[in-house]
Formats: C-alpha cells, sequence, structure tokens
C-alpha cells in the first residue's frame, strides 16, 4: 500500500469518524454525565467495535474479489451509490445532532464499554459504510501487513476522536461550540463521500 493510497483512507476515516451522529452522543452523554474516564472507555469500546466491523468486512471482500471479481464490481458499484448517498444526505443536515446530547446520571464503566461497543456493533450503517470504502482498497491490499493496516486505520482513528471529544467535554462549556461546527463537518464529509464515489466508478 502506497502512502497516498493510505492518505486516502485515513482522510476518508478521519471524516466518518467526525461526522456528528449517534456515536458522539453516546460517548458525549457518558463524558457530561460521569466524567473523563467514562468518556474515554466509551470510545475505545466503540473503536472496538469499528475495528471488528472493518475485519469483518475486508475478509469478506477479499473472498468475493478472488471467487467473483464481477460480484465484486457489482458491490463496488454499489458501494459508490451508497456513498453518494451519504454524501447528498450529509449536505443536507443542518448539524443538528448536537442538540439532541444529554446528561443523565453517572453510570458504571463497564456501563459505558457497553454502551460504546454497542453503538457501533449494532449499527448496520457502519456496515455498509465499510463495504463501501474498502471496496477499493481490498484489491490493494492484499498483503497482511496492508490488511492490518486497513483495519487498524478506522479503529485507531475511531479511537483517538473520540478520546479528544471526551477530554473536550470535560468542560461542558466546550459543548456550544461543537454544536456550532456540527453543520460545517457534514458538509465537508458530504463534498468528500460524493467525489469519493465518482473515484470509485471511474475506476471500477
Amino acid at each position: 500500500m502506497t502512502l497516498s493510497i493510505w492518505f486516502s483512507l485515513l482522510m476518508i476515516c478521519m471524516l466518518g469518524a467526525m461526522s456528528p451522529g449517534p456515536s458522539l452522543a453516546v460517548v458525549a452523554k457518558h463524558s457530561l454525565a460521569s466524567g473523563r474516564l467514562h468518556g474515554v472507555v466509551t470510545s475505545w469500546a466503540h473503536a472496538i467495535g469499528v475495528g471488528v466491523y472493518a475485519l469483518l468486512t475486508l475478509l469478506g471482500l477479499a473472498v468475493v474479489l478472488k471467487q467473483s471479481p464481477t460480484v465484486f464490481t457489482f458491490i463496488s458499484y454499489a458501494g459508490a451509490a451508497y456513498l453518494a448517498y451519504l454524501g447528498v444526505n450529509a449536505l443536507r443536515s443542518k448539524g443538528g445532532v448536537a442538540a439532541k446530547l444529554s446528561a443523565g446520571k453517572k453510570a458504571r464503566l463497564r456501563e459505558a464499554a457497553r454502551d460504546g461497543l454497542m453503538i457501533s456493533l449494532l449499527n448496520p450503517k457502519l456496515a455498509l459504510f465499510f463495504l463501501a470504502l474498502f471496496s477499493q482498497f481490498v484489491a490493494v491490499g492484499t498483503e497482511i501487513t496492508s490488511r492490518s493496516i486497513i483495519v487498524a486505520t478506522p479503529l485507531l482513528v475511531d479511537g483517538l476522536w473520540y478520546t479528544f471529544i471526551a477530554f473536550v467535554l470535560s468542560n461542558p462549556k466546550v459543548l456550544d461550540k461543537l454544536r456550532t461546527k456540527a453543520k460545517l463537518i457534514d458538509q465537508l464529509s458530504g463534498v468528500v463521500l460524493i467525489l469519493l464515489a465518482i473515484r470509485v466508478v471511474i475506476q471500477a
């Protein structure tokens, strides 16, 4: 895997992690209600779920590519369509998801870990996202090292981003500033997702 290909993967993983959604709400809830440690535990439990999805998706796509290139091409086009769909929805978003964040009573650490893991494992959109994203990287990542990088990148990006969120939200006053950036993050994500979808179609 070349550095430029990995940078493309890194960028889309960063934008995917930064885009406001239910994962942000869960991490923020535990950070605000129970403190920094709970937020960090939630973040890395969520990242583990992301890593599981990434690994399963990569292995599945590798099998499809080897056994049926035609089916793989179809998956690539379907993935491009889904990326475009996500991009359009992100551009239309008003960035209001942050307004749904709320703090409840303090939870146990194992409850924070459970919520972080489940919000990723029980999110079918995450599976579709990886299916769409990895369809363009699996062919260039045939070595075990490349595959490890492809799986580790979204896991580490996700864990580090939400750890940052947990640290930031240790100061509740910062939440208002985060709300003001939600729309901008969505719009940036939308543009990148649509451009990525176009690239998949061109290369397929």
